[in-house]
């Protein structure tokens, strides 16, 4: 028997009517890329999205056809973002911050058709153009724009395909061999909106106000490009001044009662209140995701400034959100210093996906918060395979998605990365959690970024040393290190040593860049005491 239900395509245009429809006087606060702050509306960046969608007609860009943005957070990225996937097409955003040699496979793996760039985009643009034979055309973010736009209808139609539609593309960092191209859908985007506003997930509703760190060109700015006008909050938008000062005199300008950004920023952050003695009036949580969340700032934020922290986890492949660090009712019953250890964990499922441990063989592993598995993650905001790849399927046989990440689950359903999987530090064949000493690293007051590593030893195969990068001003020593850790972690888990490098080198989405410390460290040889015990 069948439903007596309209039919109603889960299409993401959608979205933008009814923001523009019902919550059309909400603002859109921009940084522009000229200087000042710039405001509109829902209504009014609806009828301009419309505009470029005329615009890209204009082209002869087609439905499925690749449309490229690289840029920061703006309302004419917005504009070009809901314009191009509300005719079909493809959205595809690419990172500034990659290496151009990777921007260059990845635009033409893609077979982008137009790119609309950020005005600071030119230098690389200019030489990365030459090598990019299917960009016809580039236009620029700025007045160019502007005069491009100028004067075109406002009536495109939008929608009219499959839910299954491809919407968006979005390459993954490379950090091992080529980027590989995630393609979303338009039901995919439009169910990861609606599972992410739950209270359990991010909880965002007409009477917030966001300001979107996270970058539109990573992942769909976690999904916000789509929730936030879903439910009419209000965003704030930062365009390229991501510094603690730009980001605080946003905040406290426009009232921002929510945000969501990469630990590295919450650092810069914080670094500015204590230097200035600036406040936190109007923000209530944050988001915290990308790479786990030292204690440090989860104590701070919610001490000093009462802003509670929030870790979320996810990746490309993901949509990306998949589970969120907020309290069960029994933790929630707790006392904070028991809730810490929780909200340390990378969090529960949001509804309509599910998780699995698994040993190297594919065998299930227990959920006791205690065993490390491969985690394998499912669902319809989980890709199943790559764009463009011979090999399409990246799915087992049950239909779970290799995250790559090394984690533990708990009876309660809490799930804790303890590593990537090429990260892990196997020493006398178990396994020790970079990322559990990282994060009590770095909360030594005299540490400003810390970095733990797997070195070869000829006894435990592997030991875990220490980079520091130290705050500006100050010195330690190798002991100082190693006495602050002591008695927070297993002895055995103690790092082997302690290096103080001048940078901890960062990927282009904020994560530590491991990879580039371990070419660094060509030819570093581990000192040895064959007494050592585990």
């Amino acid at each position: 028997m069948q439903a007596l239900m309209q039919d109603w395509s889960l299409t993401l245009d959608k979205i933008f009517d009814h923001a523009a429809r019902w919550h059309g006087d909400r603002e859109v606060v921009t940084r522009s890329v000229e200087g000042p702050i710039v405001r509109a509306t829902y209504a009014g960046l609806h009828r301009r999205a419309k505009q470029v969608s005329d615009g890209l007609k204009e082209m002869g860009i087609r439905p499925g056809d690749r449309v490229a943005t690289m840029g920061w957070n703006s309302d004419r990225h917005l504009e070009v973002w809901y314009g191009t996937v509300g005719i079909g097409a493809v959205l595809h955003t690419l990172n500034p911050r990659l290496f151009p040699e990777q921007i260059v496979y990845i635009a033409n793996h893609a077979e982008d058709t137009v790119l609309f760039a950020d005005p600071a985009c030119a230098p690389l643009l200019a030489e990365i153009l030459p090598q990019c034979p299917t960009i016809k055309r580039v236009i620029f973010l700025d007045a160019e724009y502007e005069a491009w736009l100028e004067g075109r209808p406002a009536d495109a139609a939008w929608g009219g395909f499959e839910e299954s539609t491809a919407a968006g593309l979005c390459y993954t960092s490379g950090t091992t061999g080529n980027p590989k191209g995630v393609l979303y859908g338009h039901r995919s985007n439009y169910l990861h909106a609606m599972m992410t506003l739950q209270p359990d997930a991010l909880n965002l509703s007409a009477r917030d106000t966001v300001l979107l760190i996270v970058p539109m060109y990573h992942a769909n700015a976690w999904g916000v490009m789509y929730s936030a006008p879903m439910v009419g909050a209000k965003l704030v938008l930062p365009g390229q001044k991501l510094d603690g000062a730009s980001l605080h005199e946003l905040m406290e300008t426009e009232g921002v009662t929510y945000s969501a950004g990469v630990p590295t920023i919450w650092q810069m952050l914080l670094a500015h209140l204590k230097e200035t003695g600036g406040k936190l009036t109007s923000l209530q949580r944050v988001t915290v995701g990308g790479a786990a969340c030292p204690e440090s700032i989860i104590r701070t934020l919610r001490d000093d400034y009462g802003v509670d922290v929030i870790q979320g986890w996810g990746m490309t492949e993901t949509s990306p959100l998949a589970t969120v660090s907020t309290p069960s009712p029994k933790v929630a019953a707790l006392p904070f210093e028991q809730q810490l250890p929780y909200k340390l964990k990378q969090g529960r499922l949001i509804c309509n996906l599910d998780l699995k441990l698994v040993d190297d063989a594919g065998n299930r592993l227990p959920h006791d918060g205690k065993t490390f598995g491969r985690l394998m993650i499912k669902g319809p905001t989980i890709a199943s395979g790559y764009y463009g790849s011979e090999h399409n399927s990246a799915v087992d046989d049950e239909g779970f998605f290799d995250t790559g990440d090394v984690s533990t689950l708990d009876a309660d359903g809490y799930m804790q990365i303890t590593d990537r999987a090429k990260d892990v530090i196997k020493s006398g064949g178990e396994w020790i959690s970079s990322i559990d000493v990282e994060n009590i690293a770095v909360g030594h007051p005299k540490a400003a970024l810390c970095a733990v590593l797997g070195v070869v030893h000829p006894k435990w195969d592997e030991r875990p040393i220490l980079l520091v990068q130290l705050e500006p001003g100050q010195t330690a020593g190798k002991q100082e290190f190693l006495d602050f850790l002591d008695g927070k972690i297993a002895r055995w888990w103690m790092p082997d040593d302690v290096l103080f490098v001048d940078e901890i080198p960062l990927g282009p989405t904020g994560k530590i860049d491991k990879k580039l410390l371990r070419t660094r460290l060509t030819g570093y040889e581990l000192p040895f005491d064959p007494g050592l015990k585990r």
